[in-house]
C-alpha cells in the first residue's frame, strides 16, 4: 500500500509532516475548516484559499440528503468541481450525523435505518452506501462508516460498538473507491486504552491509508480526553496520518499536536462566529458586550488578518447587534485565520525544535482571559 504520509520533524511527541493527495500536499499539523453542505459557512472559497486552508471537509449525510451525491457527480464530476475547490477534501462517513441528528434510527448489522431530519423520509446507510456516496463525491480522504456511541457508556457497550465498527471497516475496505481516494480507519473504544489499542491493531491489519480517533468530545470530561490522548496517540502508526475527529478548541488542538496528532476539524470557529465570539490570542472575545460599544481597537491586536487590520470592535459590534450578515462573515474569517495560523506556527516551531516554548506562551496568553 502506498504511504501518503511523510514525516519532516519531531519535537518531543509533536511532529510535522506532509500528507500527499491527488489535489495537493497538506502540511501538518493542520486544522481543516468544515464545509458541511459543500460550503464553509460565511466564507467564499477564494477566502479559504486566502487564509491558507489546505483541506476542507464535506459531510456525507447532509450531501446525501441534499442535493444528493448523484447530482454532485453529474453536475461537477464530484465535490471539487461542484463547489469549485481544487485543493484536498475530506468527507466524513455520515455515521455521527445518523446517530446525532435522527430522532428515530434503527441499528443493525447491515447499517442504520434512519429518518431524515429535513422531511421525515426514511433512508438506510450501510458501509457500502457510505462508500458509494463518498466515491461519487470524489473526496481525497474517505472515512470508514462507524458507530459512534455517546459517552459515558459501559465498557461492554463500547466493546460491542467497537466490534461492529471493525466489521463495518472491513466492508468499507473491500469497497472499490476511485484511484485517487484514500480510506482512513476510525478507532473506537471510548476512554479504555485496551479497547482502543485492540481496535487500532485490528484496523492496522486492514492497512488503511490513515487512522482517526473517533468517539471523543461526545460527553466525556475534557481532562479525560486530554489524558487519553497523552497515553494513546504516540502508539499509533508513525508512518500514517493521525486525525482527531471533531475536537476543535484552540488549546485542545495544541495539546493534541503536543501529543503527536496531525489533523483536526471542528465547526467551532464558524459556529461561535455566528454567535458573536472572536477567538483571539488572549481568549474568547464576545463582541456583543456593552464594553465594546465605543472601542476603536482591533478585535485581536495580535492578529495579522485583514479583519483585524481593517475594522474596529465598535463597528463589528454594531453590525452584530443590528443583525447585519457581514458580522458573521467578518468574525468567521478571523476565527478560521486564527486556527490556521495557530497550526502553521505550531508546525514551524516543531521544525525549529521550539514547540514547547510556543505552546507555553500560547497557553499563558490564551488563558489570561483579557476580554472577560
Amino acid at each position: 500500500m502506498t504511504t501518503i504520509y511523510e514525516n519532516i520533524a519531531y519535537d518531543g511527541k509533536a511532529r510535522a509532516g506532509v500528507v500527499k493527495t491527488a489535489h495537493g500536499d497538506i502540511e501538518t499539523p493542520i486544522f481543516m475548516p468544515v464545509g458541511t453542505r459543500a460550503s464553509v459557512k460565511c466564507m467564499w472559497q477564494h477566502e479559504l484559499d486566502e487564509i491558507g486552508a489546505q483541506i476542507i471537509l464535506g459531510n456525507t449525510y447532509h450531501l446525501y440528503l441534499r442535493p444528493g451525491h448523484e447530482l454532485i457527480e453529474k453536475v461537477g464530476g464530484g465535490l471539487h468541481g461542484f463547489m469549485n475547490w481544487q485543493k484536498p477534501i475530506l468527507t466524513d462517513s455520515g455515521g455521527y450525523q445518523v446517530f446525532s441528528l435522527s430522532s428515530m434510527n434503527k441499528l443493525s448489522e447491515e447499517g442504520v435505518r434512519f429518518q431524515s431530519h429535513i422531511d421525515g423520509s426514511y433512508h438506510m446507510i450501510s458501509p457500502e452506501k457510505s462508500m458509494e456516496i463518498q466515491r461519487a463525491l470524489g473526496s481525497d480522504i474517505v472515512m470508514n462508516f462507524d458507530e459512534c456511541p455517546a459517552l459515558p457508556a459501559t465498557k461492554d457497550r463500547l466493546r460491542e460498538s467497537m466490534e461492529l465498527t471493525l466489521r463495518w471497516a472491513k466492508r468499507c475496505r473491500d469497497f472499490e473507491l476511485k484511484d485517487h481516494q484514500n480510506l482512513f480507519g476510525i478507532i473506537q473504544g471510548g476512554l479504555h486504552l485496551d479497547l482502543r489499542t485492540e481496535c487500532m491493531e485490528r484496523l492496522t491489519e486492514m492497512d488503511f491509508e490513515g487512522y482517526a480517533i473517533g468517539g471523543l468530545s461526545v460527553g466525556e470530561k475534557n481532562e479525560e480526553m486530554v489524558e487519553f490522548c497523552a497515553d494513546f496517540v504516540h502508539t499509533m502508526p508513525k508512518d500514517k496520518p493521525r486525525y482527531l475527529m471533531g475536537v476543535g478548541k484552540p488549546l485542545d488542538i495544541l495539546t493534541g499536536i503536543k501529543n503527536g496528532l496531525d489533523m483536526f476539524d471542528c465547526v467551532l470557529p464558524t459556529r461561535n462566529a455566528r454567535n458573536g465570539q472572536f477567538l483571539t490570542h488572549h481568549g474568547p472575545l464576545n463582541i456583543k458586550k456593552e464594553r465594546f460599544k465605543e472601542d476603536p481597537g482591533a478585535p485581536d491586536p495580535d492578529c495579522s488578518c485583514k479583519v483585524c487590520s481593517t475594522y474596529s470592535r465598535s463597528y463589528i459590534r454594531h453590525l452584530y447587534n443590528t443583525g447585519e450578515y457581514l458580522a458573521g462573515q467578518l468574525i468567521s474569517y478571523h476565527n478560521l485565520h486564527f486556527f490556521l495560523d495557530m497550526t502553521k506556527q505550531a508546525r514551524a516551531h516543531i521544525i525549529a525544535g521550539t514547540f514547547d516554548e510556543y505552546y507555553k506562551n500560547f497557553y499563558n496568553n490564551y488563558t489570561s482571559n483579557q476580554w472577560v
